[in-house]
């Protein structure tokens, strides 16, 4: 089983390769071309899907309570769970009842023998939606619930978490079960079945769309011009440079509509793995470190490492949703000290896919991301207001 997972993972990286790098020979020029015109197929695909929805020939659900999509049209690397925990926190607090569907990227599913097992003792082999937090008790570990619902359970312990890739039925789940009366949809951009009241598209400003091309020759989920469906946009990970304000006309050339709101990723602290105790970042300072991640742009996590003044003995990153063994933990820690690393430094999406191991000669600690808002924070508070009140 690891040695498919490890297979997977490294195609995934080639065709990442083909994406945006030129080709290295004659079969990387061929095979480009070929991902080309499959993309253009694709392309086609899912426009026809959008205007079957636009025509109502294909209906939408509703749940019979409000309905916040939050998503992005690139894969991987948006930033969208701590979006997600933005919006979630405050409508909580403002006494909404508030449940986060999502569908559980990678989270373990029933083998061929489970579901065959099922069978010959007369179960059902559509089981209810996962319920990784029924708003007060955390309930299933990260590799049930996959690797932000479980994140977002954590984080947010007055929030119900439901995983299924039928969202319609995780919804009716939640209404029913949990006195739902506000859905907020993970990576929801293109989920159509359920009509949202508001739709919210996140670009990440560090890599916008990324070679303007839809998969698979590129990582565009669908169309640029798509992001009209929006009714707000979020600029993640800005840092407030010139070309912030040529991505935002870029924008509005899509769609004149759409608020658009700058955020970045904000470090707020260290917190030690297992044992869950906080460091200030200060603790960076001056520290040799040795940096591990599995998340689809490694380079901005290790960059926050170097902003607060440590130096990175030894780097390893794997594919993006990468669920680590404990020989790989255990190797990582004896390169880390063979370098002269004094800590481990991890994300919080990778943190909570570290098995639990014994050995604490090198201390393992995750950074604490949140959201900030630099600009059109008037524009979030209408947005939370409006949700409240709808």
């Amino acid at each position: 089983m690891h040695a498919f997972r490890f297979k997977a993972e490294d195609l995934e990286q080639y065709f990442l390769r083909l994406m945006f790098s030129p080709p290295r020979n004659w079969f990387d020029a061929r095979l480009v071309d070929i991902l080309f015109i499959a993309s253009r197929f694709y392309r086609a695909g899912i426009q026809f899907r959008n205007w079957m929805y636009d025509k109502r020939v294909i209906r939408h659900h509703a749940l019979g309570c409000l309905v916040v999509s939050i998503g992005h049209l690139s894969c991987g690397g948006t930033g969208n769970s701590p979006v997600v925990e933005v919006f979630a926190r405050p409508l909580s607090a403002k006494g909404r009842r508030v449940a986060i569907l999502s569908r559980g990227y990678r989270s373990r599913k029933l083998s061929f023998w489970e579901k065959t097992f099922r069978r010959l003792r007369g179960r059902q082999i559509e089981l209810p939606p996962k319920v990784v937090s029924d708003g007060k008790n955390l309930l299933l570990d990260s590799a049930f619930a996959g690797d932000e619902p479980y994140m977002l359970a954590t984080n947010l312990p007055d929030v119900a978490v439901v995983v299924d890739k039928d969202r319609v039925k995780s919804g009716i789940y939640a209404i029913k079960n949990f006195q739902t009366d506000v859905i907020l949809l993970d990576d929801g951009f293109q989920y159509l079945m359920l009509k949202p009241h508001i739709n919210i598209a996140l670009v990440d400003s560090s890599a916008p769309f990324g070679n303007g091309h839809v998969l698979p020759r590129g990582t565009l989920r669908e169309p640029i011009k798509n992001i009209r469906r929006a009714d707000y946009v979020f600029l993640t990970k800005s840092d407030g440079s010139h070309r912030i304000n040529h991505l935002k006309r870029f924008i509005r050339r899509h769609t004149l509509r759409a608020e658009i709101i700058e955020c970045c990723h904000k470090p707020k602290h260290l917190v030690k793995l297992f044992s869950r105790e906080v460091e200030p970042l200060e603790t960076l300072k001056g520290r040799n470190v040795a940096a591990l991640s599995a998340i689809a742009q490694p380079k901005s996590f290790e960059k926050f490492l170097e902003d607060f003044g440590a130096t990175i003995r030894f780097r390893d990153h794997y594919a993006d949703h990468h669920r680590y063994t404990q020989q790989e933990i255990i190797d990582f820690i004896n390169e880390a000290k063979s370098s002269g690393a004094e800590m481990i430094v991890t994300t919080e999406k990778d943190a909570v896919r570290i098995p639990k191991i014994d050995r604490c000669d090198v201390p393992i600690y995750f950074l604490r991301i949140e959201i900030d808002i630099l600009s059109g924070q008037e524009s979030f508070d209408q947005c939370i207001s409006r949700i409240c009140f709808m």
